[in-house]
């Protein structure tokens, strides 16, 4: 019992500390807003992956990691779902950078509000997973907050759908991959390094390029390997040690922290219409946590998988 709640409060330090991570993450993009968000992602998967590589190696996981190289190799498909994963991951993290940069941080809380919603719907039509009333009214009433501001402001939040989307894709993706979070996500930046490499020499050769700009920005970019591969390897940790409605919970604190870090900090407008937006989608979530708990164990998810931005 001791070993138990041991574990337990080890998993929820984890997993705090990944959501708060997360949530404060619009203050580190911000340090970089005079780098361009293309210029920013490719940095990004090249020093995310030498930082993972290292931690890899670190824990005498390097084997294994090439065990999965190779079988990845010998299984195409299983090859291109992996190549898929690096370009959805890589559509999520630029059109994240580019949002916070542009003072739409608000937006982008919508997007990971509505996540966890998005995943279940396509659980629904893809993995026909059944689902309680409570979800299906959970998913509905976050639908109505979404028309709500497609109808005030006569455009689709096109951010908050294309984050929610493209994670809720690239989680069902890797939930069919099946690989561990710290080899995916190695594995999808290595994917990604032959173009991020091209792209980064291109910028060298025409002038474009900050890296080397001034220390400050420099360091700030290599930086982004640990800012990314820090609270997905804590997260991943909370999530082995917790269960489900636990670790449900946490996953509201990152978009929280950002919500408030977009109107106090930043003062971006938050109007009547978001406040009504996010009260449809508050009371979603309320009740999808709900139903989550109180489900049957077949309906819940088979396993956790989440690397943010």
């Amino acid at each position: 019992m001791q070993d138990e709640m041991k574990n337990r409060r080890a998993g929820i330090l984890a997993a705090l500390g990944a959501c708060c991570m997360w949530g404060v993450l619009p203050l580190y993009w911000k340090l970089l807003q005079s780098v361009p968000a293309d210029e920013i992602l490719a940095q990004r998967m090249c020093w995310s992956f030498v930082f993972m590589l290292c931690v890899l190696l670190a824990l005498g996981r390097g084997r294994g990691f090439l065990a999965d190289c190779r079988a990845l190799w010998r299984d195409k498909k299983r090859g291109a779902m992996l190549l898929l994963a690096s370009l959805l991951i890589s559509v999520n993290w630029l059109t994240y950078i580019w949002a916070v940069n542009h003072d739409h941080i608000i937006e982008t809380s919508i997007g990971y509000y509505i996540n966890p919603l998005m995943s279940v719907l396509l659980g629904m039509v893809v993995f026909h997973e059944r689902l309680v009333p409570g979800k299906k009214l959970s998913i509905l009433l976050a639908g109505i907050g979404i028309l709500v501001m497609t109808w005030q402001f006569g455009q689709l939040p096109w951010i908050a759908v294309l984050l929610a989307s493209s994670f809720a894709v690239y989680g069902a993706v890797k939930k069919l991959l099946g690989l561990d979070p710290v080899v995916s996500i190695t594995l999808e930046t290595l994917l990604m390094l032959p173009l991020s490499f091209l792209y980064l020499g291109y910028l060298g050769q025409s002038g474009q390029s900050h890296f080397g700009s001034s220390l400050f920005v420099t360091v700030c970019i290599v930086g982004t390997g640990a800012v990314t591969a820090t609270p997905l390897m804590l997260f991943s940790r909370g999530a082995n040690l917790l269960p489900l409605n636990v670790l449900g919970f946490c996953q509201y604190i990152a978009p929280t922290i950002a919500l408030g870090i977009g109107i106090f900090v930043f003062h971006e407008p938050f109007s009547w219409t978001h406040g009504i937006s996010f009260g449809f989608i508050w009371i979603a979530l309320v009740i999808f946590s709900f139903a989550e708990k109180f489900s049957a164990p077949v309906d819940r998810p088979d396993e956790v998988l989440r690397d943010e931005n």
